[in-house]
């Protein structure tokens, strides 16, 4: 695997743990705290975006490690509608995503980096 390729999952690993950090931080445990909470939307949203960036240079530079994330166009499509879309961001999709898609998406990149 490609040194770049490393650093990238190594981003997309250090903003997973981040997105843990604030939520457990502030207490989020639920949908309607979460929802409640504007900082922590806002950081938890950038932190996606940013996951989302680091996934399409995956993309552009390592095919065979980008056709080994098992969502990972859906990942760049969450990036691009946070950006471009960011009037019609719902929450409820953004909690799903923390709660049913952020667990798996962490232990795929801790195994794909061997920690």
């Amino acid at each position: 695997m490609e040194i770049k390729s490393l650093k990238w999952l190594l981003d997309i690993h250090n903003l997973i743990v981040e997105i843990q950090g604030f939520l457990k931080s502030t207490k989020i445990d639920s949908f309607s705290t979460y929802s409640k909470n504007t900082l922590v939307k806002r950081a938890v949203e950038r932190d996606l975006a940013i996951i989302g960036e680091a996934v399409n240079k995956i993309k552009l530079e390592d095919s065979k490690l980008f056709n080994s994330i098992e969502h990972a166009k859906s990942i760049i499509s969450l990036r691009n509608h946070l950006i471009h879309a960011y009037d019609s961001i719902s929450d409820e999709n953004i909690w799903s995503i923390l709660v049913n898609h952020l667990p798996k998406l962490s232990l795929e990149v801790k195994e794909k980096l061997g920690i």
